[in-house]
Order: C-alpha cells, then sequence, then structure tokens
C-alpha cells in the first residue's frame, strides 16, 4: 500500500503539471491572461512551463523524482502564494481548481521529498 501511495504522489503531480503546459506553450488566452495579471508574460509563462515540464518527467524516472519533487515543491509555492496574494483563489469562474490543483501538487511534491530524503540526503 505504500508503495502505491509513493507511485501515485509520483504520477499524479506529473499528469497535472503535464496537462497545463498545452495552455502555457500555446499562449492560451487564460494563461496569457493568468501571467499578465502577475507581469510575467510571457516569459514567466515560457519558464514555469519548461520548469513544469522538467519536474514532470524527473518525477517519473525513479532515481531522479526527489530531484522534480523539489521544482515540484518550489513551482507549486509560487503558484499558491499567487493565488493567495494577487490573482485570488478562483479566477475566471474556474471555482478555484487551479488553485486546488496547485495545492494537490505541491502535497504530493512534498510527500514525495519526505519519502525520497532518507535516499538522498543520508
Amino acid at each position: 500500500m505504500k508503495r502505491l501511495i509513493y507511485w501515485l504522489s509520483r504520477i499524479i503531480p506529473a499528469v497535472i503539471m503535464l496537462q497545463t503546459l498545452f495552455y502555457k506553450f500555446t499562449a492560451a488566452p487564460e494563461s496569457v491572461a493568468l501571467f499578465s495579471k502577475l507581469n510575467l508574460e510571457p516569459y514567466g509563462r515560457i519558464g514555469t512551463g519548461i520548469i513544469e515540464l522538467i519536474a514532470s518527467i524527473l518525477l517519473l524516472i525513479p532515481k531522479k523524482s526527489f530531484y522534480g519533487a523539489i521544482l515540484g515543491v518550489g513551482t507549486m509555492l509560487g503558484a499558491i502564494l499567487s493565488h493567495i496574494f494577487i490573482l485570488n483563489i478562483e479566477i475566471n469562474q474556474d471555482h478555484g481548481s487551479l488553485f486546488l490543483m496547485a495545492c494537490v501538487t505541491f502535497t504530493c511534491c512534498c510527500y514525495v521529498l519526505i519519502t525520497d530524503a532518507k535516499n538522498f540526503l543520508f
């Protein structure tokens, strides 16, 4: 059971981050509006997309998942704080789904960090 939770904690954030790449890399109006509000358009949108792509790939590689989790935690912490202090929880009547996905990704990546820490730090 622990193994299943560990793998799900790597797969779920990878899928969430990979799913958002389409919007970031195709300059979807929703994504452009969000990053414009943060004054990070287009470099923040594209840069965040690249970081999320790298994090997703690393999360899916067993010996590199720790590094993917570090990138995921950092990126999602930025997203969560942006939602709380600048963007609001709900954006364009999404009922907070972007914020929720950031929180789920953050939580899963934290679990991977804690689980993998013994292999990478000690």
